[in-house]
């Protein structure tokens, strides 16, 4: 068996040791890093964060290193700009976003207003080998209900400006307010997925179709599928956990379509709905089970991902890692759980984010 190849992209916050407070200096970070030599380091919108990107990876003890290996990398260049690196989907401190002062940011800026101009959300990115186009949109139709459970292990966003929000991944609402984002109608034939992109560019809306922001789409740049609903995991095994159902998700479905298998029927008004929901309480409440479109309990669902991809896992090997690691998170609760327990256990925002900027580079 040729095994998927898989890589990780995780946005990280850039924090102030002590007060949590996110510090605009991801350029000083990166010079200190050797960008652009370093491929693994990169910037994002906001000059508060930074990207990383791991090797590509067959094996999944090797994604775990190479997920800790980059973790350990943005937190060396951080230190080096007085800052720390904290996996968080949102800033909990109060925080005035400031955009990375380049052509295509300012451009964004220009046209987007408010929208670009708060969007400080960090996001993990599943990038999935796929072997043609016509397999890629095959999956990419197929994967469509079970992305928001994704979304909900993930969940790592409850605060918003100082504020608890009552969501488990805010982050997801405010990405939700780019004209492209969300969950799209199945494609079916690879020519209809150019055809929609083009068409979007065409009306002038996006400045690019870097900009067609769907919940999982095909690499502009890469022979991969991109799974990007998930918030970045607070601790690095849940973001293996994530990339590993990400690929198992995609061998499943593309043995589906293989064999014939229709493409499952959701309607795109009840996918928006099930991440919705995902993104309210993540794994605190109810889910809608993919099978049947109704609420069940978010473990439940949870193990109900696992039983669907069961098989792929089972020839990569993964099964027991994979049971084990969604266990744990089951177990302990996702990003936000830890988020609320911490400030919840003395009210200080900021000892919450230097527990959690300890828990990232763990």
């Amino acid at each position: 068996m040729t095994m998927r190849t898989v890589g990780v992209e995780e946005e990280l916050l850039l924090v102030e040791p002590g007060t949590g407070q996110p510090l605009a200096v991801a350029e000083t970070a990166l010079r200190a890093a050797g960008q652009p030599e370093k491929t693994e380091l990169a910037a994002e919108l906001q000059r508060q964060q930074l990207e990383t990107n791991t090797t590509v990876c067959r094996d999944l003890g090797e994604l775990a290193r190479e997920v800790r290996r980059c973790r350990s990398l943005a937190a060396e260049a951080a230190a080096s700009a007085g800052a720390r690196v904290a996996a968080l989907g949102t800033s909990p401190a109060p925080v005035l976003p400031q955009l990375v002062r380049e052509g295509r940011y300012l451009r964004m800026a220009r046209a987007f207003g408010i929208t670009a101009q708060e969007q400080l959300t960090c996001g993990c990115h599943v990038h999935v080998g796929i072997s043609s186009a016509d397999e890629a949109v095959a999956v990419l139709d197929r994967i469509r209900p079970w992305l928001a459970v994704l979304l909900a292990l993930s969940a790592n966003s409850p605060f918003w400006q100082g504020r608890d929000t009552s969501y488990a991944s805010f982050r997801y609402q405010a990405w939700g307010r780019w004209p492209t984002a969300g969950p799209t109608e199945a494609f079916v034939t690879v020519e209809a997925y150019r055809r929609t992109v083009r068409q979007m560019v065409g009306t002038g809306t996006l400045l690019d179709s870097g900009m067609v922001y769907f919940d999982a789409r095909l690499s502009e740049h890469y022979p991969t599928l991109e799974i990007r609903i998930a918030d970045v995991c607070l601790h690095a095994d849940d973001a293996v956990l994530i990339a590993a159902l990400c690929r198992a998700l995609v061998d499943t479905e593309a043995r589906s379509w293989q064999a014939g298998a229709d493409v499952p029927g959701q309607r795109t008004e009840m996918l928006r709905l099930a991440a919705w929901r995902a993104s309210r309480s993540g794994l605190d409440d109810a889910l809608l089970d993919p099978r049947s479109g109704q609420p069940e309990q978010a473990a439940t669902v949870a193990k109900a991902l696992l039983d669907h991809v069961r098989d792929a896992l089972d020839e990569a090997g993964d099964t027991a890692a994979v049971s084990d690691l969604l266990a744990e998170v089951l177990a302990r609760g996702n990003g936000a759980a830890f988020q609320r327990s911490a400030y919840g256990a003395d009210g200080s925002m900021s000892e919450m984010i230097d527990s959690a900027a300890a828990a990232t580079i763990r």
